[in-house]
């Protein structure tokens, strides 16, 4: 088995009852309560984690459960290169904050942050270690949640092309970053460029569609009623063949998270949808509170 001291990761993670954080945590005065979160694709390490808009949904949201989802560090770069500015730390900061206050954190590990999966059935600060887990709704639907690695042919099959595509998607990134910096000093919202270069080539939607249906169809072998998973980068949720799929997104490019409310209702909401909302200017002759409502 794998030591801590061996894994790809800064040697000492952030403790929330001794240090703060370096961005401080905002008193909101009334935070979204759900039942569950789910997170996944953070990918903490890397240029493209876009670590300021989970520090502000993590400032905005509580839960009893909080389910994360796989690739959360990215072991993969940070082999490569060491990459770790306080924002990652304050991510880290955040979520084992959680715990210490009494929330139920799961971590689920993917193929970025493989690492951790030697530590399944580990408690570390309070965070649970999986290599799966099988979560039950307030409405009584049992869902499995995977991060989705062990469906991707790719990964199983071509494990070096897989990181030739990590290579070319890091470039991608990298350009999304330049792109994003330019639209804040032009005052513009967050906009993915590997999101819409996603969606507008052919094969990467039949690819989206064929992993859902292959994840699906594994869900109901195992006798559960829906599937909770990430690793595709794209936030997704509908029946497929009387199985509920849930994809729950990431934090590099569409900045997703998938919620569960009190009463079993299932809900994606678009992070950096809701910040540009929230910060674009009121209508001319109203107030900021009467566009806040």
């Amino acid at each position: 088995m794998a030591s801590i001291s061996t894994l790809p990761i800064p040697n000492r993670f952030p403790d929330p009852f001794t240090t703060e954080p370096h961005v401080p945590e905002r008193v909101i005065g009334e935070r979204r309560n759900y039942r569950t979160v789910w997170v996944s694709d953070i990918h903490l390490g890397t240029r493209g984690c876009n670590a300021g808009l989970l520090i502000d949904f993590f400032d905005h949201v509580d839960c009893e459960t909080l389910y994360l989802v796989g690739d959360i560090i990215d072991g993969w770069r940070l082999k490569k290169r060491h990459f770790w500015p306080p924002e990652h730390n304050d991510v880290v900061w955040r979520v084992l904050k959680r715990a210490k206050r009494g929330t139920r954190v799961v971590y689920v590990p993917g193929n970025h942050d493989e690492m951790v999966k030697p530590f399944d059935g580990f408690d570390f600060g309070g965070v649970e270690i999986r290599r799966e887990a099988v979560h039950e709704t307030a409405d009584g639907r049992k869902l499995l949640i995977v991060h989705g690695d062990e469906f991707d042919a790719v990964m199983l099959a071509h494990r070096w092309l897989a990181f030739v595509g990590d290579a070319a998607y890091t470039a991608l990134m990298k350009c999304n970053v330049v792109v994003n910096a330019i639209r804040s000093r032009l005052g513009l919202p967050y906009w993915s460029l590997s999101m819409v270069a996603k969606h507008k080539v052919k094969n990467a939607v039949q690819f989206i569609g064929h992993y859902e249906e292959v994840v699906a169809h594994a869900a109901r072998s195992r006798g559960v009623d829906g599937v909770v998973c990430g690793h595709i980068h794209s936030a997704e949720m509908r029946a497929i063949d009387g199985v509920d799929y849930y994809n729950d997104g990431d934090w590099v490019e569409g900045c997703t998270a998938l919620v569960e409310h009190h009463d079993g209702r299932m809900e994606i909401l678009h992070w950096a949808e809701e910040v540009a909302a929230r910060d674009a200017p009121a209508p001319l002759g109203l107030p900021a509170a009467a566009k806040a409502a």
